[in-house]
């Protein structure tokens, strides 16, 4: 069969040209947060995983380093005011910027903390678009070294805001060794290397449970993550750590005390973490 071809008019050329003109001017220019050197992202494709609780966490061990701030972008289902043991309601300066709060040496922003704790957010696309511009920039946030960015799950409207809207320095990925959560995972890596983002690692969350008696390590949703990534989206991707299941890391996020506070061998992990991260940084 002979090769069809399209002939386009002189109409069809200027229209296709004015659409890919258009396109590229309606793309917003990443502009930087003012004050913050570094904006790194802590996301995951699943919900479930514990990808607050990595967030806080690594938040304080990075804080150690250097200054650091926290921002809760779930906008529907905040996690931070319970975890870092914030409440106050934030107060705006003379310039009308939203002051953060503070604790535990860090600067935290959370719709979770300007809104009422029990009243929903019910909100189209456009409104947690706005809302996410203006916990960007509507906040003072610096000097600070690093932004961390609690991201809610999946790969939606506030993704896409806060990659186009600031330069992103990388994301850490949030996984459990379950296929389920690893193939959102995988998904979600796919998402961020096709706007841009670097991807830092992945930290495997509730990976094992270690026997109190005998010392033993059981896989209980799953073990050989690395083999599974191969070939996919992450297959290049390190794995940063490997976190157990612990029931007091859940009774310490409830509490409002990190726990990389109160357990030091979950703090030498995430400082583990935090040290194989910040290579990448401009510190």
């Amino acid at each position: 069969m002979a090769e069809m071809t399209m002939q386009l008019c002189r109409s069809c050329h200027k229209f296709l040209r004015r659409g890919a003109h258009n396109l590229s001017r309606g793309l917003p220019k990443k502009l930087p947060i003012a004050g913050v050197e570094n904006v790194l992202l802590v996301a995951s494709g699943k919900g479930g995983v514990g990808k607050s609780t990595i967030a806080t966490n690594l938040a304080i061990a990075l804080s150690k380093r250097c200054s650091v701030g926290l921002l809760d972008a779930d906008v529907f289902g905040p996690s931070i005011p319970l975890m870092m043991n914030v409440s106050d309601s934030p107060e705006v300066n003379h310039q009308n910027l939203i002051m953060p709060v503070h604790n535990y040496n860090i600067k935290c922003m959370s719709m979770g903390l300007l809104v009422d704790e029990e009243s929903p957010v019910v909100w189209r696309g456009l409104m947690v678009m706005q809302a996410i511009r203006k916990l960007l920039r509507g906040v003072r946030w610096g000097p600070l070294d690093v932004l961390v960015i609690d991201m809610p799950p999946g790969t939606g409207d506030t993704q896409l805001s806060v990659t186009q809207e600031v330069p992103i320095k990388g994301v850490v990925l949030v996984t459990t060794p379950q296929s389920v959560a690893l193939a959102d995972c995988i998904k979600g890596a796919e998402m961020f290397r096709k706007v841009d983002v670097p991807i830092l690692g992945v930290v495997e969350n509730m990976s094992y449970y270690q026997c109190s008696s005998c010392n033993k390590k059981h896989h209980i949703f799953g073990s050989n993550v690395e083999q599974r990534m191969k070939g996919q989206a992450m297959s290049n991707v390190p794995i940063l750590g490997k976190l157990p299941i612990k029931p007091d890391i859940s009774e310490h996020c409830d509490s409002g005390t990190p726990t990389v506070i109160l357990d030091s061998e979950i703090s030498d992990m995430f400082d583990q973490i935090a040290q194989s991260i910040i290579p990448s940084l401009d510190l």
